[in-house]
């Protein structure tokens, strides 16, 4: 069997991905895409660009729980947040 990196079965998978966001949506997450759920596999699955095999790509994908996937979504939105917030208070403090 072929080893490649995550990266490179990115466009192979691409049937799994849609159908994992499929079932996504089935139980209620209306706003998701395929390249969400690829970023959340990247971040908090491989982490790293890991070389597998396509069978452990695809299994990683429908395997993945909406837990971590809505884990993935509060901490980006938490980021952005402070972000946000950090950019007031300079703005706040030029002002001064």
């Amino acid at each position: 069997m072929e080893k490649k990196t995550v990266q490179e079965w990115k466009e192979i998978v691409q049937p799994a991905l849609t159908s994992k966001c499929d079932e996504f949506r089935l139980i209620g997450y209306q706003d998701i895409s395929e390249d969400e759920i690829w970023n959340c596999l990247e971040e908090k699955v491989w982490k790293g660009n890991p070389v597998k095999r396509l069978y452990e790509v695809t299994a990683d994908i429908f395997h993945l729980p909406s837990s971590t996937y809505m884990n993935y979504k509060r901490v980006g939105a938490l980021k952005v947040d402070k972000n946000d917030l950090m950019s007031s208070i300079e703005a706040l403090n030029q002002k001064k």
